[in-house]
């Protein structure tokens, strides 16, 4: 049952900041490994969302409905700290108020922050320390269009994988990549990959990271554990997977839906299981228009597939160990 790690290329390069106006901010905490990730987003962008599993922490995720009123976010926020860490939205919120970023409602603007929150209060030995509002405000004051860091930091920092039949689990981590299309469409991803389930390299079917083997050095198979007859005895509520899809494409609120539905598939390809009972899946789009061209919606949700794919992938693989949480560059090869 037991596979042995495989030396695979990285996945193609790119990151969700190639989408023009798109800024992505982290903070960590140096008290124990959490943090949050801000996504911050140009004027006019239209946000919607589709949350899978059982488990969800969300915020402002009504309003993204296509049958309400509001349709452009400002911000998105992915953070650690179960529901401790949906605070971090005040931070963000504060930060862009004071840029004077929101809707004008009564001589003062109200930003539109949703966010999404993963478990990693295990992590680290402080389940005390969560990230709050001021981790969402430092990480919007640090957000850039440059070359976004990867790996064990802000959302991803406390992040694992691999939990859900033993306890010899592995460093989850964040990741980020981007695909083009024809005629100027960009469609880019991040991910905070602190799954149940293992990570699944969709180009040979074989896992990357997660359950790993009895001597903890090499990898089990995730499909014939599943297959077994053994029981299900992991930490079935310690999980979820949250992240954010962004295009240049100008979509409605429904096409914007669509696009989040469709990007669900590239989760699915890269984690086995997915969407169980004890993680809260959840992906964000924010689809910019800049882009004039009449939108293929499509083309742009198969290529959000592929880059959350290829994002869930290079999370792990830039993941830093920790003490009983190995990462991939840490495994026997």
């Amino acid at each position: 049952m037991a596979l042995s790690t495989l030396a695979l290329a990285q996945s193609p390069a790119g990151r969700i900041t190639e989408v023009p106006g798109i800024r992505v901010g982290h903070h960590t905490l140096t008290e124990r490994p959490t943090g949050c990730t801000v996504i911050l987003a140009p004027p006019n962008t239209v946000g919607a969302v589709d949350q899978r599993g059982g488990a969800p922490g969300t915020r402002e995720t009504n309003l993204l409905s296509p049958e309400n009123s509001v349709s452009v976010v400002h911000a998105i926020v992915l953070s650690g700290g179960s529901a401790f860490g949906l605070s971090t939205a005040d931070g963000v919120m504060k930060y862009l108020a004071e840029q004077k970023i929101g809707y004008p409602v009564s001589g003062t603007v109200v930003p539109i922050v949703p966010a999404a929150i993963l478990l990693d209060l295990a992590v680290g030995g402080r389940p005390d320390v969560r990230p709050g509002p001021d981790c969402g405000y430092q990480a919007a004051a640090a957000a850039s269009d440059g070359p976004v860091p990867e790996g064990s930091l802000g959302a991803g920092a406390g992040a694992t994988v691999g939990k859900f039949m033993n306890n010899r689990p592995m460093k989850g981590g964040i990741g980020t990549a981007s695909l083009r299309g024809p005629n100027g469409l960009i469609v880019g991803a991040i991910v905070a990959v602190n799954a149940s389930g293992s990570v699944i390299d969709r180009r040979t079917g074989r896992p990357v990271a997660g359950v790993r083997t009895a001597d903890g050095l090499g990898l089990e198979d995730p499909f014939a554990l599943i297959r077994g007859a053994g029981s299900v005895i992991g930490r079935e509520m310690e999980n979820t997977t949250i992240g954010v899809v962004a295009t240049n494409a100008r979509l409605t609120k429904a096409q914007a839906l669509r696009v989040s539905m469709m990007a669900q598939d590239g989760l699915a390809r890269a984690i086995f299981p997915a969407h169980t009972p004890g993680d809260g899946d959840t992906l964000f789009v924010l689809a910019t228009g800049a882009l004039a061209d009449e939108p293929n919606v499509s083309r742009i949700g198969s290529l959000a597939a592929e880059a959350v794919s290829d994002a869930i992938l290079r999370a792990v693989r830039e993941a830093t160990g920790l003490p009983g949480y190995p990462a991939v560059r840490d495994l026997k090869r």
